[in-house]
């Protein structure tokens, strides 16, 4: 029996490769002698990285020091990789401006920069890299993307003529952009952006009103800030006569989908993209049984996430007998009528009974395991 391992981070629990190590030793219990391969996924939010890293061929992981969101030096990781001819590199921008990390959130968001991303993406063109795979999530910044630009080149001048910090605070002043000096070398570049969001920049759907609370802006600052993001890509939007605050995915990573797409990024699925990087495809050709999975299973699976687009791909070049089965933190009852059509291998939850919160994530590796273990029993004796 060939089963392909292929879900998703467990998010506050265990990596995609921790689920897949826990799922291996329950199923090993029953099927010793199985041809099982990991393929770690993600979508492009957090957990990209290290998903892309662990289980892409030749895949090299590599250190830059950048400054993170409160403008500290700190060391970003990303990915070197194959992708065709080319070699390309796997940024998540997590790693830089991460809303778990303690000193980005050290300081207020209207003081917070994604000038660290620009930095990262100026480092790797440097060294002749020209192909990006940017995975857009987990962020604390909501400045419009414009720290970004600033390391790329781009200056933001206030009333009195004196640069300003590309920061929401720092945008409060703003009445000039000058992009004379942006980095040509970037329209050289390929940026394929990975996110699930859609939002706009501005407005009642856009960055800071539905993002901006989470990262710490104040209820009743959303819209002051959300002027000034207005104000901050009006201007630069008449400088680079270009236009991008409407498009679906400019609001993502508080602007920073904005400001990768006013320079020439074009968004894909980050789920079906990174299945391509790590070549699911391959894996699951022949393959008898796939199991994939996330924290926790709903009708919002089936909208391109990735258990969804694994099971695809599977169907399409496993075993004409493949089964997808989908093994989650936690599996929406209301869901299941519409994730059987998808896993017919069925949809299953890892918490053997009522527990609490806490305690499911800390043991979230045993009961994968046992859960694992009991699914392969049904296998070999159904």
């Amino acid at each position: 029996m060939k089963i392909v391992l292929a879900p998703d981070s467990f998010k506050g629990s265990l990596s995609s490769e921790q689920v897949c190590a826990a799922i291996e030793l329950g199923l090993r219990r029953v099927l010793p002698h199985a041809e099982i391969v990991h393929r770690p996924m993600a979508d492009g939010g957090e957990g990209t990285l290290d998903a892309v890293a662990a289980a892409s061929a030749g895949a090299r992981r590599k250190q830059a020091l950048v400054r993170n969101a409160a403008g500290h030096s700190a060391e970003a990781g990303y990915a070197l990789v194959r992708h065709g001819i080319y070699e390309a590199a796997v940024i998540e921008v997590a790693q830089v401006v991460g809303i778990t990390d303690a000193s980005n959130m050290a300081v207020s968001v209207g003081a917070r920069s994604s000038y660290g991303v620009g930095e990262l993406l100026r480092v790797l063109i440097d060294e002749g890299i020209r192909h990006f795979f940017v995975g857009l999530g987990g962020t604390c910044t909501n400045d419009g993307g414009a720290g970004l630009l600033a390391a790329l080149g781009v200056k933001f001048v206030s009333s009195t003529r004196k640069a300003i910090e590309p920061t929401p605070d720092g945008l409060a002043t703003l009445i000039s952009v000058d992009v004379t000096a942006l980095d040509s070398r970037v329209s050289e570049c390929t940026i394929t952006l990975l996110s699930d969001v859609n939002n706009p920049l501005c407005g009642a759907m856009g960055a800071t009103a539905i993002f901006g609370p989470q990262k710490g802006v104040a209820a009743s600052d959303v819209s002051r800030v959300d002027a000034v993001i207005e104000n901050y890509a009006t201007r630069l939007e008449a400088a680079l006569q270009r236009s991008a605050r409407d498009k679906p995915g400019a609001g993502a990573a508080g602007g920073l989908g904005y400001a990768l797409q006013l320079i020439g990024a074009k968004f894909a699925s980050g789920a079906e993209t990174v299945a391509e990087l790590i070549a699911l495809k391959d894996a699951c050709a022949g393959a008898d049984w796939l199991i994939t999975g996330e924290g926790r299973s709903d009708v919002q699976t089936l909208l391109g996430k990735t258990p969804f687009a694994a099971a695809q791909i599977a169907r399409k070049h496993g075993a004409k007998t493949l089964q997808a089965t989908i093994l989650s933190g936690g599996v929406d009852p209301a869901a299941l009528v519409k994730l059987n059509d998808v896993f017919n291998g069925g949809c299953f939850s890892l918490v053997p009974g009522p527990i609490a919160l806490d305690q499911a994530v800390i043991r979230g590796a045993e009961f994968l395991s046992n859960t694992a273990e009991q699914l392969a029993r049904l296998k070999v004796n159904g």
